[in-house]
């Protein structure tokens, strides 16, 4: 099978070097660097195969990102990114010459803008959703007639009036959650360059949130964390990840398949 190279980010980097994190592939190779001018892509030898999205292949990946970003500008690229050889040329020369030549004033600017940064990811929960289910028959008048309806005439026929109910339910409970959403933003935003919804799951997921964030104000990021949990007091569990790089906020997409 011919072997091309696998690309997992873009950094800020003059110097062409190796680094500790191993490989994706559990074949021992070595992730090091090639550079054009004062950017350089991360990369290791890799057979030119669609890798599945299993927990050790993306970790692999985000490991050699996390490895970097403490000392480089980190611009991720898309998991399973693999550059074939093309008409005699190495895939390390193509990368070099049709990625980081080609691309550079793009990977430039876009390494100033990242420069200095850092995502930082919140989840909160509810912990108890019997309590929330309370609230949301007590601060709605509708749904509290229609429940002590149904508790009141067990039948057949209330079949249809309990689905009404369901989707009453289901809708006071994601309007709920967007007005709790947005008061945990409201705490955030200021302090943080963008911010990223990401998908939900369940009932008593609140909300997903990706901040990018300057380093220079994680402490006040912590700070307002520390305030949040207390001003929920247990009602609600926060989740707070970070920091790690900017995955929601840069996914390069670089196409250099096999000829």
């Amino acid at each position: 099978m011919e072997e091309g190279r696998y690309i997992y980010c873009i950094i800020g980097d003059r110097e062409e070097r190796k680094f500790d994190s191993p490989a994706i592939g559990e074949r021992g190779d070595d992730v090091y660097s090639i550079s054009h001018r004062d950017i350089a892509a991360v990369i290791s030898v890799s057979p030119i195969i669609k890798y599945p999205i299993s927990r050790a292949n993306t970790m692999a990946h985000q490991k050699v990102l996390e490895e970097l970003m403490d000392d480089f500008t980190v611009l991720p690229v898309r998991f399973g990114t693999i550059a074939g050889g093309k008409e005699n040329v190495a895939p390390d020369d193509r990368i070099r010459e049709e990625v980081l030549k080609t691309r550079y004033e793009e990977l430039k600017d876009l390494s100033l803008k990242m420069d200095n940064k850092m995502e930082l990811g919140l989840k909160a929960i509810w912990t108890d959703m019997e309590s929330i289910f309370r609230e949301i028959v007590d601060e709605n008048t509708e749904i509290r007639r229609l429940r002590q309806k149904l508790i009141s005439h067990q039948s057949v026929q209330s079949i249809p009036q309990r689905a009404t109910l369901g989707e009453l339910v289901k809708e006071a409970l994601e309007r709920k959650k967007a007005k709790e959403e947005k008061n945990i933003l409201g705490i955030f935003k200021r302090t943080s360059v963008e911010w990223r919804g990401n998908k939900v799951f369940g009932d008593a997921m609140i909300t997903n949130l990706a901040f990018l964030v300057d380093k220079t104000r994680a402490g006040e990021f912590d700070g307002l964390m520390d305030k949040l949990a207390t001003e929920y007091n247990g009602r609600t569990k926060f989740k707070y990840i970070g920091p790690v790089p900017p995955i929601n906020f840069v996914e390069l997409v670089i196409t250099l398949d096999e000829e």
